[in-house]
């Protein structure tokens, strides 16, 4: 396929509106494996991982007393954002800080939806500062930016299928944080608990794979949260407790590739099996922070058009 061929970006990434709603009141139309898989055009934001470094630790897979290689995690990162342009995607940069170790961590730092960025707010100090750095590059970037009322740890905890935002609570982002973000988006939000600590954030435990469709590991959530995830995508993929701890749920697709850990084996090869194409990237130096490729990877979606 070649580029002039994929289909443009839909701006909000909603071209059903009426799909979410469907979904809530009798279940949503499952995805037909046969049907060729469609990939969007996506803007994503990045930051270099010039200053990444392990010296706290406020998730379980953090070790500061491990050794880090920088180098490597510089050209890991490097291989994920060609990655990304050699898909067609637009990869925009903010500047990493120097005493910021995870801003690499794009995702965490806003959620974008519509041409709105709400902005993050951490509940750790030691990243309690990205937050102003990323709100004024959106800010910058002509998105309109609304300040945080709760914690919020943006993408990390906020995922966009279709018309729902799946909205993760338990480790980071607050149960109030839910209502701001349906208030600001004007979009339903559905709330997951979390209860595993090593999936910290919804992003590591659950995967957006297209407009219907989810991968996520059941055991990271609590037992009624598992029945509405059972309840909205019957037909999603399963993961692997073997796959989601090297992070394999914490993948980023564009409706047809899926780019996730190179070390997901068996995922990569369900997902194959429904009809997506994979693409396995070697991040493990940014995993010892508990990052993978959605972690560096937050998704700008543009207002939409006036019709």
């Amino acid at each position: 396929m070649t580029l002039d061929a994929i289909p443009r970006p839909e701006r909000g990434d909603s071209a059903d509106p009426g799909r979410s709603l469907d979904r809530l009141r009798g279940g949503p139309t499952p995805s037909d494996p046969a049907q060729p898989r469609q990939q969007t055009r996506r803007r994503y934001l990045m930051c270099r991982p010039t200053y990444f470094a392990v010296t706290y630790a406020i998730n379980p897979w953090m070790d500061p007393t491990a050794p880090v290689d920088t180098a490597l995690a510089l050209r890991q990162w490097e291989t994920l954002r060609q990655t990304y342009l050699d898909l067609g995607h637009i990869v925009d940069e903010i500047e990493p800080l120097p005493g910021l170790p995870d801003m690499v961590f794009a995702a965490n730092g806003a959620t974008v939806i519509d041409g709105r960025a709400l902005a993050a707010q951490f509940r750790d100090p030691e990243r309690a500062d990205e937050a102003p750095a990323y709100a004024a590059w959106l800010d910058r970037a002509g998105f309109e930016v609304h300040e945080a009322k709760h914690v919020n740890e943006g993408e990390g905890d906020l995922l966009l299928v279709g018309d729902l935002l799946l909205a993760g609570t338990g480790f980071r982002t607050s149960h109030a944080a839910h209502a701001h973000v349906q208030e600001v988006f004007g979009r339903p939000v559905v709330t997951l608990q979390l209860v595993d600590p090593r999936f910290y954030h919804l992003d590591t435990a659950l995967c957006v794979l297209d407009d219907r469709t989810v991968a996520y590991l059941p055991e990271a959530f609590s037992p009624g949260s598992r029945a509405v995830l059972r309840r909205l995508f019957p037909d999603a993929v399963l993961a692997t407790p073997a796959d989601a701890a090297v992070l394999g749920l914490n993948a980023v697709s564009d409706g047809r590739h899926v780019v996730l850990p190179a070390q997901a084996t068996g995922l990569s090869a369900a997902l194959r099996d429904r009809g997506y194409d994979t693409i396995g990237v070697d991040l493990s130096e940014l995993r010892k922070a508990g990052g993978g490729p959605k972690c560096c990877t937050l998704v700008l979606r543009e207002r939409e058009a006036i019709k």
